[in-house]
Parts: C-alpha cells; structure tokens; sequence
C-alpha cells in the first residue's frame, strides 16, 4: 500500500493568523471611532497605514536612497524615490493649479510645502544626512523597522524625538538669523505652472538616467526581487501563491515608489502632503511643556508650512497623529503577515549610543530646517518649491560626511 501524502501546510501559520486578525480589528476600531469624529482623521489614519505598509514590503529608505549610491555604488531605493516624486509632481500641479490659477499674484498655494530658504536650510539639511546615516535609517525607515522589530530603531526614534525637542529652544534664535526674512521661492511664480512641472519631470528624470549610470558604472544593476514562485494546479495553490506574492515577498521598489507618490498626492487633496517631524515635534513640546519646562512661544511658526516645530496647543488627536501612529501600524502590519516581525536587540551596545546620537542630529536637523526627507523633500519638490532642491544637495553632503565618519566607527 502506498504511502498517503503529507497534508499541506497552511497558507497563514495559525498563530499569525490570529494575531494579524486582532490587528485588524483594533486597525478598524480607530479608523471608526476616528472617523466618526473627523473624517479627515480617518482618512489620515488609512493613509498612515499604506505609507507603513508600502515602506516595510519596499524596504525604500531615504538614508539608504543616499548612502549606498556613496558607500555601495547603486541607487535601487533612490531611483523609487524619483519616480515617487515624478508620480507626485504631476498631482500636486493639478491640485495647485486649481488652487493658484494665476502665479502673477504671489499667493502660495496653501498647505504647499514651500518653505523659506536660509541657512537654516544649509545647516539643518547638512545635520540630517549626517545623523541618518550614523542612526542607520531616516525617520520613514526607522518607522518601518520600529514595525519589524528592531529595537535600535526605537532608540533612534527616541533621539529624533529628543532632537526635535532641543530644536524648539534654539527655534527663535534661528528664526532672527536665518528665517524670518529667508525667501519662499515657488517655481510657478517664476515661470509658470507648466513649465515649472516640466522643468521639475526633466530634472527627476535627469537624475534618474544618471543614478541607473551610476549603478552600471560600478557594476551594481541589482535585479528586482521577481517574486516568482513554483505555482501549484490546485486553486488553493493558486490563491497561496498570489497572497505570497503580496504579503511575502519584497515588492519592486519602482512600484513602491510610485504608490508611494500616489498616496502623498491623496494626502494633500484630503488636507496637506506627507509629514513627520511636525507632529512627532509636538509630542516633545507638549510633554516639556507640562513640567513647566516648555520653551515658550516659538516665532512664526504659525505663518510656515509643512513640517514646521508645533508647541502642542491643539488637540492631541488629530489627522497627523493618525498618519504618523498609522506608518507605525501598516509597517507593523505587513511585518506580521511576511512573518518578519522579530525583536533584534544589537549585540554591540555601542550600536545604541549610534543610534541615538543619529536619532538627535537628524531631531535637531530637521527641527532647524523645517522637515526631514519627508516633508522638506519628497513632498517640497513635488510642491515646485527651490527649497525641496537646496535641501537634498545639502543633505547629500551630509550623508557623504556621514558615511566617511561611518567607515571609522568600529
């Protein structure tokens, strides 16, 4: 008699199962109790959870995007952030078309993340590139890896926290120097909608031919994780595979990029495009400010868009608490159901004084400069704002300190 054949294993581990099943619910229970009080909360909220979601299955991080083009020689997550941009580019110009028809009045659009530019900028912009690469990830890759486990991610995150918060003392003194007085510049106004996005799409286009150079000129063109898997002729075969080839295997960072794009242009048509900083900002405000510690009125801030220092007035909960807690859980979410989620605790403890140094520069940086690599770049140059440009030529010279400081570290 032959032998029966071993009964197939499970498309989901039960006990994954379970647990991605109780996320779920608590993930519905916010969106509801959210959206019943604010619909923009709820929709923040969902769209929180696919930045997480796409972040974690790309694994695109902006520090890695600069680093490894200095460090490895290829651009594989620095080309989806281009194509990301490009993708948000053409959206957003649709939107503040409509919003500013006519670029001769010197009206901004509003919510456009067009910000002064100074030596806020320069200095601010330097800091970050140089603590993202000694932290070992930007502020969207510590998220997505705080989601996967990594607890020298959540030290980092505890230094651009600690940092944002330090900005907050120094903020008035930047803003007599450098702020105040520093220009808006928003492309449009100087040549006009049309030819500022085409400009815009020839120079992402540009640097995206000469990142794929790049790669071929140090023998770095990486393939893209195909996500072939041997198919079964069983329909619940069929079905494991397609899940698997979603929820498991890494998504083309192109793809990735792009939905990435696609969500930013769906966030500033609800209220305003992607951010961090601001609101993480205000976690530390509030809380210094409640131990009677808080660094009083910050100058301006209430005329400066985009990701700029909040000292905690408002209400607690509000859209961008649920975009920001919505990053953490999509990345979550989707480390869950690819069954990487695993707590990683460094061996060498001076990995987490790294971390945390990182985590204060990139703070303090971004506090200074009005954003990170979210706010004051991916959703600035797709704004048509000059600042988004001067900030990435600066953070990329401090990302190239930070990676010849890496190389000495032990």
């Amino acid at each position: 008699m032959s032998a029966s054949a071993p009964a197939a294993a499970p498309v989901v581990p039960p006990a994954r199962l379970f647990t991605l099943a109780v996320l779920l619910a608590l993930v519905a229970a916010v969106y509801v109790h959210t959206a019943g009080i604010d619909v923009t909360m709820g929709r923040f909220w969902v769209l929180g959870l696919g930045f997480g979601v796409v972040l974690q299955r790309t694994r695109l991080c902006f520090a890695s995007a600069f680093r490894d083009v200095l460090l490895l020689g290829h651009a594989r997550n620095l080309k989806g952030i281009l194509v990301g941009m490009a993708v948000a580019t053409v959206g957003f110009s649709a939107l503040m078309t409509r919003q500013v028809p006519n670029t001769a009045l010197g009206i901004l659009p509003p919510e456009a993340h067009v910000l002064p530019i100074g030596l806020h900028t320069v200095v601010g912009a330097l800091l970050f590139g140089f603590g993202m690469v000694i932290a070992g990830g930007c502020v969207s890759g510590s998220i997505y890896r705080m989601g996967e486990g990594y607890v020298a991610s959540w030290v980092a995150f505890a230094g651009i926290l600690g940092g944002l918060t330090a900005a907050a003392y120094t903020w008035n003194a930047w803003y007599d120097l450098a702020i105040a007085g520093a220009p808006q510049v928003w492309l449009p106004s100087l040549m006009g909608h049309g030819a500022a996005v085409v400009l815009t799409l020839i120079l992402l286009g540009g640097l995206f031919l000469l990142a794929s150079w790049w790669e071929h000129k140090n023998g770095m063109d990486l393939p893209e994780p195909a996500g072939r898997i041997a198919g079964a002729a069983t329909f619940r075969g069929k079905v494991a595979n397609g899940l698997k080839r979603v929820f498991v295997h890494g998504w083309p960072v192109l793809i990735g990029g792009a939905l990435l794009g696609g969500l930013n242009v769906i966030a500033f048509m609800t209220a305003r495009p992607w951010g961090f900083t601001g609101e993480v900002s205000r976690w530390g405000l509030t809380f210094m400010t409640s131990l009677g510690a808080g660094p009083g009125e910050l100058a301006g801030v209430g005329s400066i868009p985009g990701c700029v220092l909040d000292p905690g007035s408002g209400e607690f909960l509000n859209p961008m608490l649920l975009l920001v807690t919505g990053m953490f859980a999509g990345s979550l979410f989707a480390a869950i159901a690819a069954g990487e989620f695993k707590i990683r605790i460094p061996k060498k403890q001076s990995r987490f004084v790294q971390s945390v140094a990182g985590g204060l520069i990139m703070g303090y940086g971004s506090g200074t400069a009005v954003g990170c690599t979210i706010g004051a770049f991916f959703s600035s140059v797709p704004s048509l704002g000059l600042n988004g440009w001067v900030w990435a030529v600066c953070l990329l010279a401090g990302a190239w300190l930070g990676t010849h400081a890496l190389k000495r570290l032990p």
